[in-house]
């Protein structure tokens, strides 16, 4: 198993290549960090008031969240938690529809599970019968993300219903949500009805705190000890509970921000249509454009102009597709502006 490849440092340039906010945070952010006193930084942090303004924020109770160093910490908690072999020597297993985020298999075999690998449909679309069809009695965890990465494509709630109504009494659905807030919705509400569903929610894409490293996960109180027990204590600092409690103190900069997202996927649409090639159609904050064999050109002359996007044409069904962050319109325009100039000439 060859270890995790994170993307290159890149960051002299205009970085489209990871879902951030290149805006960055909110104003306010920076105002409660720079008013951090000695005596706090001298402390262990205290957690009970971010924890309540987190749980409000995603409309749990605070029993049924637990705040995370990012979304990363409770991915590889639950692999601990539930994709150990037993000491009869049965192997977890975990699902994972493909193309998906690389950590949820990295993490299942670390942890010394199998992961099972559902391969996608030419368009897309949730392969719901597929799932179904691989969960065995060593299924422990099946990894779903709504809306998917790096796609961008939603999963209807009926087919995360299903799923967790299938999975065996000991298995969770662990439904990764870092992109809700470009969507609009979220499995939450549905919780009670579904206690072996655990949510992660991060606050590194919409509210430009990827360097503060904060996230949570949402669940049933008996479903999440698991987790707990694997996460290690006091693993938030005291920058990110103060950066998270700004941060969602100021929803108008979120409102802003999502308006431009939503902007950006737009002028992305119509360039992508005058210029011959595909996309998919997202619900995130990125939009996979199949540049097919235009592919190079595309990453070279960008690069080339210090602008950064995702070559994701390894992942499965995901040949010749290139991943652009749709956030900030002006950023967006510079990378329409070197579309045009490669496609154009291609011509």
């Amino acid at each position: 198993m060859s270890p995790y490849q994170k993307p290159a440092e890149l960051y002299d340039g205009l970085r489209l290549h990871q879902n951030e906010n290149t805006g960055g945070c909110s104003p306010r952010v920076l105002e409660a960090l720079a008013s951090l006193s000695a005596e706090q930084l001298g402390f262990y942090p205290p957690y009970e008031a971010a924890t309540a303004v987190c749980a409000r924020y995603l409309g749990v109770s605070p029993d049924n969240l637990s705040l995370l160093n990012g979304l990363d910490e409770g991915i590889m908690a639950l692999a601990v938690a539930h994709l150990r072999p037993s000491p009869d020597g049965l192997v977890p297993e975990a699902i994972i529809p493909e193309p998906a985020f690389e950590i949820f298999r990295f993490d299942t075999e670390v942890a010394g599970g199998r992961p099972v690998r559902v391969m996608p449909s030419p368009d897309f679309a949730f392969p719901l019968e597929a799932v179904l069809q691989a969960i065995t009695p060593r299924t422990r965890v099946v990894f779903l993300t709504n809306p998917n990465n790096p796609t961008g494509v939603s999963i209807p709630k009926d087919a995360i219903r299903a799923i967790a109504r299938a999975v065996p009494a000991e298995a969770v659905v662990f439904l990764d949500e870092a992109y809700a807030e470009f969507s609009g919705d979220t499995f939450i509400p549905e919780l009670a009805g579904f206690p072996n569903v655990i949510i992660g929610r991060t606050f590194s894409k919409a509210f430009g705190l990827a360097g503060i490293r904060i996230g949570a996960v949402a669940g049933a109180p008996r479903t999440l000890e698991a987790l707990r027990l694997a996460v290690p204590v006091y693993s938030v600092n005291i920058a990110a509970v103060v950066a998270v409690q700004a941060a969602l103190g100021d929803m108008d900069y979120l409102r802003a921000y999502l308006r431009q997202v939503d902007e950006s996927k737009a002028l992305l649409y119509d360039a992508c249509g005058r210029l011959g090639v595909g996309y998919v159609k997202s619900d995130a904050n990125f939009v996979l454009i199949r540049a097919g064999q235009h592919l190079d050109a595309l990453l070279q002359a960008a690069a080339a102009r210090g602008i950064y996007v995702r070559d994701r044409a390894s992942e499965p069904g995901c040949g010749g597709c290139v991943r652009v962050t749709a956030g900030r319109v002006d950023d967006t325009r510079r990378f329409i502006g070197v579309m045009e100039e490669v496609l154009c000439a291609a011509r």
